[in-house]
Protein backbone atom coordinates (compact mmCIF):
# COMPACT_ATOMS: atom_id res chain seq x y z
CA UNK A 1 0.00 0.00 0.00
CA UNK A 2 1.32 2.96 -1.27
CA UNK A 3 2.19 5.64 1.58
CA UNK A 4 0.60 9.07 1.73
CA UNK A 5 2.27 12.26 1.02
CA UNK A 6 0.69 13.62 4.47
CA UNK A 7 2.41 10.41 5.80
CA UNK A 8 5.66 10.85 4.60
CA UNK A 9 5.79 14.56 5.45
CA UNK A 10 5.06 13.78 9.04
CA UNK A 11 7.95 11.09 9.32
CA UNK A 12 10.21 13.37 7.44
CA UNK A 13 10.07 16.21 9.62
CA UNK A 14 10.10 13.29 12.56
CA UNK A 15 13.57 13.59 11.88
CA UNK A 16 14.59 17.30 11.54
CA UNK A 17 16.20 19.37 13.85
CA UNK A 18 16.34 22.68 12.59
CA UNK A 19 17.80 25.94 14.21
CA UNK A 20 16.18 29.62 13.60
CA UNK A 21 16.97 33.24 13.84
CA UNK A 22 16.19 35.32 16.51
CA UNK A 23 15.55 35.15 20.62
CA UNK A 24 11.29 34.50 20.16
CA UNK A 25 9.96 30.99 18.93
CA UNK A 26 8.65 31.62 15.36
CA UNK A 27 5.18 30.85 14.11
CA UNK A 28 6.62 28.22 11.70
CA UNK A 29 7.92 26.55 14.50
CA UNK A 30 4.83 25.94 16.42
CA UNK A 31 3.32 24.82 13.21
CA UNK A 32 5.81 22.81 12.56
CA UNK A 33 5.48 21.11 16.06
CA UNK A 34 1.71 20.28 15.17
CA UNK A 35 3.40 18.57 11.78
CA UNK A 36 5.40 16.32 13.62
CA UNK A 37 8.55 18.29 13.89
CA UNK A 38 11.33 16.10 16.16
CA UNK A 39 13.45 19.22 17.76
CA UNK A 40 15.04 22.50 17.46
CA UNK A 41 18.58 23.21 18.41
CA UNK A 42 19.38 26.53 20.11
CA UNK A 43 22.30 28.62 19.37
CA UNK A 44 24.14 31.67 20.84
CA UNK A 45 22.16 33.82 18.93
CA UNK A 46 18.92 32.86 20.19
CA UNK A 47 20.54 33.97 23.81
CA UNK A 48 20.81 37.39 25.12
CA UNK A 49 20.91 36.61 29.04
CA UNK A 50 19.31 34.05 31.45
CA UNK A 51 15.82 35.44 31.52
CA UNK A 52 15.09 35.66 27.57
CA UNK A 53 16.30 32.20 27.53
CA UNK A 54 14.12 31.00 30.42
CA UNK A 55 11.48 32.63 29.07
CA UNK A 56 12.57 31.65 25.08
CA UNK A 57 12.83 27.84 26.30
CA UNK A 58 9.28 28.38 28.32
CA UNK A 59 7.40 29.21 25.57
CA UNK A 60 8.72 26.93 23.14
CA UNK A 61 7.50 24.52 25.59
CA UNK A 62 4.41 25.36 26.13
CA UNK A 63 3.50 25.71 22.63
CA UNK A 64 5.88 22.00 21.68
CA UNK A 65 5.87 20.32 25.08
CA UNK A 66 7.33 17.22 23.59
CA UNK A 67 9.76 18.67 21.29
CA UNK A 68 13.42 17.86 21.85
CA UNK A 69 15.36 20.75 22.26
CA UNK A 70 19.21 20.67 21.73
CA UNK A 71 22.08 22.50 22.18
CA UNK A 72 25.85 22.78 21.86
CA UNK A 73 26.95 22.79 25.57
CA UNK A 74 30.15 21.45 25.66
CA UNK A 75 31.85 23.29 28.84
CA UNK A 76 34.85 25.66 27.95
CA UNK A 77 35.28 27.55 24.99
CA UNK A 78 31.95 25.81 23.50
CA UNK A 79 29.03 27.45 24.80
CA UNK A 80 25.41 28.61 23.94
CA UNK A 81 23.83 29.19 27.28
CA UNK A 82 26.47 31.07 28.65
CA UNK A 83 27.06 32.58 25.21
CA UNK A 84 27.23 36.57 25.73
CA UNK A 85 29.23 36.61 29.43
CA UNK A 86 31.50 32.76 28.55
CA UNK A 87 31.34 29.64 29.75
CA UNK A 88 30.72 29.16 33.96
CA UNK A 89 32.93 25.61 32.80
CA UNK A 90 36.56 24.62 31.99
CA UNK A 91 36.36 22.62 29.37
CA UNK A 92 37.59 19.75 27.89
CA UNK A 93 41.19 20.22 27.81
CA UNK A 94 41.84 21.36 31.05
CA UNK A 95 39.69 18.70 32.29
CA UNK A 96 41.49 16.15 30.58
CA UNK A 97 45.09 17.74 32.24
CA UNK A 98 43.63 17.41 35.27
CA UNK A 99 42.99 13.83 34.87
CA UNK A 100 40.36 13.26 37.39
CA UNK A 101 37.13 11.77 35.78
CA UNK A 102 34.99 12.47 38.71
CA UNK A 103 35.15 15.87 38.20
CA UNK A 104 34.96 15.70 34.78
CA UNK A 105 31.64 13.85 35.50
CA UNK A 106 30.75 16.55 37.88
CA UNK A 107 31.09 19.22 35.40
CA UNK A 108 28.99 17.48 32.98
CA UNK A 109 26.40 16.77 35.50
CA UNK A 110 26.62 20.49 36.50
CA UNK A 111 25.97 21.12 32.73
CA UNK A 112 23.28 18.94 32.58
CA UNK A 113 21.40 20.36 35.44
CA UNK A 114 21.32 23.85 34.09
CA UNK A 115 20.05 22.62 30.81
CA UNK A 116 17.26 20.44 32.43
CA UNK A 117 16.35 23.34 34.46
CA UNK A 118 16.08 25.27 31.39
CA UNK A 119 13.87 22.32 29.65
CA UNK A 120 16.45 21.63 27.44
CA UNK A 121 16.62 17.57 27.24
CA UNK A 122 19.81 17.19 24.48
CA UNK A 123 23.07 18.21 25.14
CA UNK A 124 25.31 17.98 21.55
CA UNK A 125 28.53 17.25 24.07
CA UNK A 126 31.07 15.50 24.23
CA UNK A 127 33.28 15.93 21.77
CA UNK A 128 34.97 13.09 22.12
CA UNK A 129 37.96 13.41 18.98
CA UNK A 130 41.58 12.72 19.81
CA UNK A 131 43.47 15.72 18.99
CA UNK A 132 46.00 14.46 17.21
CA UNK A 133 47.43 17.27 15.18
CA UNK A 134 48.15 20.44 17.52
CA UNK A 135 47.37 22.30 14.55
CA UNK A 136 43.80 21.14 14.24
CA UNK A 137 42.00 24.48 13.28
CA UNK A 138 38.10 23.66 14.82
CA UNK A 139 38.75 20.70 17.61
CA UNK A 140 41.69 21.60 20.03
CA UNK A 141 40.98 22.72 23.72
CA UNK A 142 37.69 21.24 22.73
CA UNK A 143 39.33 17.83 23.18
CA UNK A 144 40.53 16.23 26.21
CA UNK A 145 43.63 15.64 24.77
CA UNK A 146 46.12 13.54 22.19
CA UNK A 147 45.66 10.21 23.74
CA UNK A 148 43.25 7.61 22.60
CA UNK A 149 42.61 5.94 26.20
CA UNK A 150 43.44 8.92 28.08
CA UNK A 151 40.09 10.79 26.03
CA UNK A 152 37.84 7.88 26.04
CA UNK A 153 38.16 7.60 29.86
CA UNK A 154 37.23 11.20 30.16
CA UNK A 155 34.42 11.10 27.20
CA UNK A 156 32.96 8.09 29.45
CA UNK A 157 32.67 10.10 32.76
CA UNK A 158 31.55 13.25 30.42
CA UNK A 159 28.36 10.86 29.15
CA UNK A 160 27.76 9.72 32.42
CA UNK A 161 27.78 12.99 34.04
CA UNK A 162 25.12 14.59 31.64
CA UNK A 163 22.60 11.62 31.24
CA UNK A 164 23.08 10.84 34.94
CA UNK A 165 20.64 14.00 36.00
CA UNK A 166 18.13 12.85 32.53
CA UNK A 167 19.43 14.85 29.88
CA UNK A 168 20.66 12.72 26.38
CA UNK A 169 24.21 13.43 25.29
CA UNK A 170 26.13 13.27 21.99
CA UNK A 171 29.33 12.02 21.69
CA UNK A 172 31.03 13.75 18.47
CA UNK A 173 32.39 13.56 15.72
CA UNK A 174 32.27 10.31 13.91
CA UNK A 175 34.28 8.67 13.23
CA UNK A 176 36.97 11.25 14.40
CA UNK A 177 37.95 15.00 13.41
CA UNK A 178 41.08 15.11 15.94
CA UNK A 179 43.45 14.76 12.96
CA UNK A 180 42.61 17.71 10.25
CA UNK A 181 44.21 20.68 10.43
CA UNK A 182 40.76 22.10 7.93
CA UNK A 183 37.90 23.52 9.54
CA UNK A 184 34.21 21.54 8.12
CA UNK A 185 32.62 24.68 8.57
CA UNK A 186 34.57 25.74 5.77
CA UNK A 187 36.03 22.88 3.58
CA UNK A 188 36.30 19.28 3.48
CA UNK A 189 38.17 17.93 5.66
CA UNK A 190 40.33 13.95 4.93
CA UNK A 191 41.98 12.01 7.34
CA UNK A 192 44.48 9.79 6.06
CA UNK A 193 45.36 7.39 8.70
CA UNK A 194 45.58 3.89 8.15
CA UNK A 195 42.64 1.55 9.56
CA UNK A 196 44.78 0.57 12.13
CA UNK A 197 45.51 3.67 13.60
CA UNK A 198 42.17 4.67 13.32
CA UNK A 199 40.95 1.87 15.36
CA UNK A 200 42.97 2.20 18.12
CA UNK A 201 42.99 6.19 17.92
CA UNK A 202 39.83 7.20 16.73
CA UNK A 203 37.16 4.92 17.33
CA UNK A 204 38.33 4.30 20.52
CA UNK A 205 36.40 7.07 22.78
CA UNK A 206 33.27 6.02 20.98
CA UNK A 207 33.32 2.75 21.92
CA UNK A 208 33.87 4.09 25.71
CA UNK A 209 31.35 6.00 24.96
CA UNK A 210 28.92 3.35 23.33
CA UNK A 211 29.46 1.54 26.92
CA UNK A 212 28.56 4.08 28.79
CA UNK A 213 25.04 3.92 27.05
CA UNK A 214 25.74 7.28 25.54
CA UNK A 215 21.93 7.96 23.97
CA UNK A 216 23.24 10.09 20.25
CA UNK A 217 26.18 10.19 18.61
CA UNK A 218 27.23 12.75 15.76
CA UNK A 219 28.65 12.28 12.23
CA UNK A 220 31.82 14.36 10.80
CA UNK A 221 32.03 16.17 7.60
CA UNK A 222 35.40 14.42 7.03
CA UNK A 223 35.80 11.80 4.44
CA UNK A 224 38.38 8.78 6.32
CA UNK A 225 39.86 7.72 3.37
CA UNK A 226 41.05 4.23 5.10
CA UNK A 227 37.05 3.52 6.02
CA UNK A 228 34.88 5.16 2.96
CA UNK A 229 37.43 7.44 0.37
CA UNK A 230 34.75 8.93 -1.31
CA UNK A 231 31.85 10.03 0.81
CA UNK A 232 32.26 11.91 4.18
CA UNK A 233 31.58 10.44 7.08
CA UNK A 234 27.75 11.98 7.13
CA UNK A 235 26.70 10.48 4.08
CA UNK A 236 28.33 6.80 4.15
CA UNK A 237 26.54 4.20 4.81
CA UNK A 238 30.25 2.30 5.45
CA UNK A 239 30.90 4.53 8.23
CA UNK A 240 27.55 4.62 9.81
CA UNK A 241 26.16 2.10 8.89
CA UNK A 242 29.38 -0.75 8.72
CA UNK A 243 31.23 0.64 11.63
CA UNK A 244 29.37 2.27 14.02
CA UNK A 245 25.94 0.41 14.06
CA UNK A 246 27.65 -3.16 12.64
CA UNK A 247 31.41 -3.12 14.20
CA UNK A 248 30.84 -0.93 17.31
CA UNK A 249 27.35 -1.91 18.24
CA UNK A 250 25.26 1.61 18.49
CA UNK A 251 22.26 1.01 18.46
CA UNK A 252 20.65 4.93 19.78
CA UNK A 253 20.51 8.21 17.83
CA UNK A 254 22.64 9.37 15.09
CA UNK A 255 22.76 12.93 14.93
CA UNK A 256 24.08 14.86 11.34
CA UNK A 257 26.43 18.19 12.23
CA UNK A 258 25.14 20.80 11.10
CA UNK A 259 23.71 20.32 7.16
CA UNK A 260 24.48 24.10 6.75
CA UNK A 261 28.62 23.58 7.14
CA UNK A 262 30.36 23.75 3.84
CA UNK A 263 32.01 20.37 4.47
CA UNK A 264 28.30 19.17 3.49
CA UNK A 265 26.45 21.49 1.58
CA UNK A 266 28.79 23.67 -0.11
CA UNK A 267 28.15 21.96 -3.44
CA UNK A 268 25.03 20.30 -3.16
CA UNK A 269 23.09 22.92 -1.00
CA UNK A 270 21.52 21.68 2.57
CA UNK A 271 18.26 20.12 0.71
CA UNK A 272 20.19 17.31 -0.96
CA UNK A 273 22.72 17.17 1.64
CA UNK A 274 19.20 15.77 3.83
CA UNK A 275 18.60 13.24 1.76
CA UNK A 276 22.63 11.79 1.35
CA UNK A 277 22.49 11.98 5.40
CA UNK A 278 19.20 10.24 5.89
CA UNK A 279 19.97 7.42 3.16
CA UNK A 280 23.35 6.98 4.65
CA UNK A 281 21.90 6.23 8.36
CA UNK A 282 21.44 9.95 10.07
CA UNK A 283 18.36 9.56 12.08
CA UNK A 284 18.30 13.37 13.25
CA UNK A 285 19.31 15.93 10.82
CA UNK A 286 21.18 19.18 11.96
CA UNK A 287 19.86 21.68 9.56
CA UNK A 288 21.61 24.75 10.81
CA UNK A 289 22.27 27.75 13.30
CA UNK A 290 19.83 29.89 11.08
CA UNK A 291 17.56 28.04 9.42
CA UNK A 292 14.38 29.68 7.53
CA UNK A 293 11.20 28.79 6.83
CA UNK A 294 11.86 28.73 3.38
CA UNK A 295 15.20 26.85 3.78
CA UNK A 296 13.35 24.13 6.32
CA UNK A 297 10.45 24.03 3.72
CA UNK A 298 12.78 22.99 0.97
CA UNK A 299 14.67 20.41 3.53
CA UNK A 300 11.17 18.81 3.73
CA UNK A 301 9.92 18.63 0.27
CA UNK A 302 13.66 16.85 -1.21
CA UNK A 303 12.83 14.71 1.68
CA UNK A 304 9.40 13.82 0.52
CA UNK A 305 10.45 13.21 -2.79
CA UNK A 306 13.29 10.96 -2.06
CA UNK A 307 11.16 9.21 -0.21
CA UNK A 308 8.35 8.87 -2.83
CA UNK A 309 10.43 8.18 -5.94
CA UNK A 310 12.30 5.26 -3.73
CA UNK A 311 15.70 6.75 -3.44
CA UNK A 312 15.43 6.64 0.35
CA UNK A 313 13.89 3.66 1.06
CA UNK A 314 10.63 4.31 3.12
CA UNK A 315 11.99 1.39 5.80
CA UNK A 316 15.04 3.73 6.09
CA UNK A 317 12.64 7.05 7.11
CA UNK A 318 10.63 5.11 9.44
CA UNK A 319 13.36 3.43 11.12
CA UNK A 320 15.16 7.10 11.88
CA UNK A 321 11.88 8.65 12.81
CA UNK A 322 11.16 5.62 15.74
CA UNK A 323 14.84 6.16 17.05
CA UNK A 324 14.50 9.89 17.62
CA UNK A 325 10.59 8.91 19.49
CA UNK A 326 12.03 6.48 21.78
CA UNK A 327 15.27 9.73 22.46
CA UNK A 328 12.47 11.97 22.92
CA UNK A 329 10.64 9.44 25.33
CA UNK A 330 13.32 8.44 26.71
CA UNK A 331 14.90 11.56 27.82
CA UNK A 332 11.78 13.44 28.68
CA UNK A 333 12.40 17.06 30.10
CA UNK A 334 10.33 18.79 32.30
CA UNK A 335 8.90 22.33 32.29
CA UNK A 336 12.07 25.13 32.65
CA UNK A 337 12.18 25.62 35.92
CA UNK A 338 11.43 22.13 37.10
CA UNK A 339 14.90 21.93 38.73
CA UNK A 340 15.50 25.09 39.46
CA UNK A 341 16.37 28.03 37.16
CA UNK A 342 20.33 28.18 38.22
CA UNK A 343 23.30 25.58 37.12
CA UNK A 344 25.01 23.89 40.69
CA UNK A 345 28.26 24.85 40.19
CA UNK A 346 30.79 22.37 40.69
CA UNK A 347 32.81 24.94 43.17
CA UNK A 348 34.53 22.22 45.36
CA UNK A 349 36.11 21.03 42.29
CA UNK A 350 37.92 24.27 41.61
CA UNK A 351 37.55 26.60 43.95
CA UNK A 352 40.89 25.54 45.66
CA UNK A 353 42.40 26.74 43.04
CA UNK A 354 43.01 23.45 41.42
CA UNK A 355 42.78 24.72 37.62
CA UNK A 356 45.98 25.99 38.03
CA UNK A 357 47.33 22.23 38.23
CA UNK A 358 46.40 21.38 34.66
CA UNK A 359 47.92 24.85 33.44
CA UNK A 360 51.32 24.22 31.02
CA UNK A 361 54.11 26.68 32.82
CA UNK A 362 57.53 27.36 31.45
CA UNK A 363 60.45 28.50 33.93
CA UNK A 364 60.01 32.25 32.26
CA UNK A 365 56.43 32.41 34.14
CA UNK A 366 58.28 31.57 37.86
CA UNK A 367 60.75 34.62 37.04
CA UNK A 368 58.42 36.63 36.02
CA UNK A 369 56.06 35.94 39.08
CA UNK A 370 58.78 36.77 41.16
CA UNK A 371 59.65 40.20 39.54
CA UNK A 372 58.98 43.71 40.74
CA UNK A 373 56.23 46.03 39.41
CA UNK A 374 52.57 45.70 38.88
CA UNK A 375 51.23 42.63 37.45
CA UNK A 376 49.03 42.85 34.55
CA UNK A 377 47.00 41.08 31.16
CA UNK A 378 46.86 42.53 27.86
CA UNK A 379 44.47 40.49 25.71
CA UNK A 380 45.08 40.18 22.24
CA UNK A 381 42.15 39.66 19.49
CA UNK A 382 41.80 36.61 17.92
CA UNK A 383 39.32 35.06 15.61
CA UNK A 384 37.45 32.14 16.55
CA UNK A 385 36.55 29.52 14.65
CA UNK A 386 32.83 28.71 13.69
CA UNK A 387 31.87 26.32 16.85
CA UNK A 388 33.36 28.83 19.08
CA UNK A 389 31.67 31.65 17.80
CA UNK A 390 31.55 35.52 18.90
CA UNK A 391 31.25 34.05 22.63
CA UNK A 392 33.14 36.17 25.86
CA UNK A 393 36.26 34.55 26.07
CA UNK A 394 39.53 34.78 28.63
CA UNK A 395 40.92 37.42 30.91
CA UNK A 396 38.65 40.44 28.90
CA UNK A 397 35.75 38.37 29.94
CA UNK A 398 36.36 37.69 33.63
CA UNK A 399 37.31 41.77 33.99
CA UNK A 400 41.23 41.33 33.88
CA UNK A 401 42.52 42.91 31.04
CA UNK A 402 44.24 46.45 30.61
CA UNK A 403 44.33 47.88 27.16
CA UNK A 404 48.23 47.62 25.58
CA UNK A 405 48.49 51.83 25.68
CA UNK A 406 47.71 52.05 29.26
CA UNK A 407 50.00 49.38 30.42
CA UNK A 408 51.07 51.72 34.03
CA UNK A 409 55.42 51.94 33.76
CA UNK A 410 57.47 49.32 35.34
CA UNK A 411 54.49 46.84 34.98
CA UNK A 412 55.23 43.29 34.71
CA UNK A 413 52.58 42.26 31.79
CA UNK A 414 50.78 38.41 30.57
CA UNK A 415 49.92 38.82 27.06
CA UNK A 416 47.18 36.57 25.98
CA UNK A 417 45.81 35.06 23.01
CA UNK A 418 44.80 32.15 21.52
CA UNK A 419 45.39 29.66 18.50
CA UNK A 420 49.04 31.50 18.65
CA UNK A 421 50.25 30.44 15.39
CA UNK A 422 53.21 32.26 14.24
CA UNK A 423 51.48 34.90 12.32
CA UNK A 424 49.28 35.86 15.14
CA UNK A 425 49.88 39.58 16.42
CA UNK A 426 50.24 38.60 19.79
CA UNK A 427 54.06 38.22 18.96
CA UNK A 428 54.59 41.21 17.87
CA UNK A 429 52.43 42.77 20.68
CA UNK A 430 54.78 41.33 23.22
CA UNK A 431 57.93 42.35 21.22
CA UNK A 432 56.80 46.16 21.63
CA UNK A 433 55.84 45.40 25.51
CA UNK A 434 59.61 44.04 25.67
CA UNK A 435 60.93 46.91 23.79
CA UNK A 436 59.59 49.35 26.74
CA UNK A 437 61.34 47.37 28.86
CA UNK A 438 58.59 45.71 30.81
CA UNK A 439 58.82 41.77 31.77
CA UNK A 440 56.63 40.13 29.25
CA UNK A 441 55.32 36.71 29.25
CA UNK A 442 53.15 35.24 26.50
CA UNK A 443 50.01 32.93 27.89
CA UNK A 444 47.92 31.04 25.38
CA UNK A 445 44.46 30.51 26.14
CA UNK A 446 43.97 27.47 23.44
CA UNK A 447 45.88 24.55 22.61
CA UNK A 448 49.24 25.32 22.64
CA UNK A 449 51.26 25.61 19.14
CA UNK A 450 54.50 26.59 20.66
CA UNK A 451 56.45 29.60 22.11
CA UNK A 452 53.48 30.61 24.52
CA UNK A 453 55.46 30.93 28.30
CA UNK A 454 52.58 29.47 30.02
CA UNK A 455 49.10 27.45 28.43
CA UNK A 456 45.96 27.65 29.92
CA UNK A 457 44.30 24.82 27.87
CA UNK A 458 40.91 27.04 27.69
CA UNK A 459 39.66 30.43 27.41
CA UNK A 460 36.44 30.37 29.23
CA UNK A 461 35.71 32.50 32.20
CA UNK A 462 36.68 30.16 35.12
CA UNK A 463 39.91 29.45 33.71
CA UNK A 464 40.76 33.15 33.28
CA UNK A 465 39.70 33.65 36.86
CA UNK A 466 42.28 30.91 37.91
CA UNK A 467 44.64 32.68 36.06
CA UNK A 468 44.16 36.38 37.69
CA UNK A 469 44.77 34.40 40.58
CA UNK A 470 47.76 32.42 39.72
CA UNK A 471 49.49 35.94 38.24
CA UNK A 472 48.07 38.34 41.17
CA UNK A 473 46.32 40.13 38.61
CA UNK A 474 42.64 41.61 40.25
CA UNK A 475 39.32 42.05 38.50
CA UNK A 476 38.82 45.91 37.16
Amino acid sequence: MKTSREALRRLTVGTLMPGFVGTTVPAWIEREYAAGLASVCLYGANVVDPDQLAQLCGSLRSVAPDVIVAVDEEGGDVTRLHYPTGSTQPGNALLGRLDDTALTRDSAAAIGRELAAYGINLDLAPVVDVNSADENPVIGVRSFGAEAAHVARHSAAYVDGVQSVGVAACAKHFPGHGDTVTDSHHALPRVHAEAHVLDARELEPFRAAIEARVACIMTSHVVVSAIDAERPATFSPVVLGDVLRDRLGFEGVIVSDALDMAGASAETGIPEAAVRALVAGCDLLCVGSETTEDCYLAVVEAVVRAAESGRLPLERLEEAAARVVLLSQGFAAGGPGAHGRTADVVEPGWANGALVGGFEVGDAVRTWLDAPGEAVIVQVASDPNLAVGRVAWGPTAAGLTTPEGDVPEGARVAVAGRGLAAGHPLWEVADRLRAQGHPTIVVDCGWPRGGADLVTFGGSVVVAQALGRYLGVPAR
